[in-house]
């Protein structure tokens, strides 16, 4: 019994590494994203450049991607860039000079703001940079798209 148990826990996590997310981000100022992949679908709202999404379904020309707050939706491939992007979801975030609690603040970031992901870090961290150049590590807990 405990030998079938076993085994159906090894094929689960290797069902989950099958599935590892991929996250991408806008790459145009404004994408549309549609109910439908299709220009005839209904247009559901607006996203902004650099906003990371997590790409469910891969179709031909389209991709169903889930934004930071869950909504799942169509988007132009094309429209979609492979540079990583996080946005911030707490409501105030920092970056820190290292992967520490205790490491200087190089820059505080309101909620809803993009940056660019530079690598992984320390478990719970990621090395970030903000388009004002300051480049630390962040809380993965204060972002979206990892």
């Amino acid at each position: 019994m405990w030998r079938r148990v076993l085994a159906a826990c090894c094929l689960i996590g290797a069902a989950g590494s099958a599935l590892a997310l991929d996250y991408l981000s806008v790459g145009v100022p404004a994408a549309i994203l549609y109910d439908a992949p299709s220009q005839a679908g209904k247009k559901l709202y607006l996203i902004r450049q650099q906003t990371p999404v997590e790409v469910v379904v891969r179709l031909e020309g389209w991709f169903k991607v889930r934004d930071a707050e869950g909504t799942l939706a169509w988007i132009e491939s094309r429209q979609v860039s492979e540079q990583r992007t996080l946005i911030v979801t707490a409501p105030r975030a920092q970056i820190r000079k290292a992967d520490r609690e205790d490491a200087a603040v190089l820059a505080e970031l309101d909620k809803w703001v993009a940056i660019d992901f530079v690598e992984p870090a320390s478990p719970g961290w990621a090395k970030v940079r903000h388009r004002d150049g300051a480049t630390g590590y962040i809380r993965s807990m204060q972002v979206w798209g990892l």
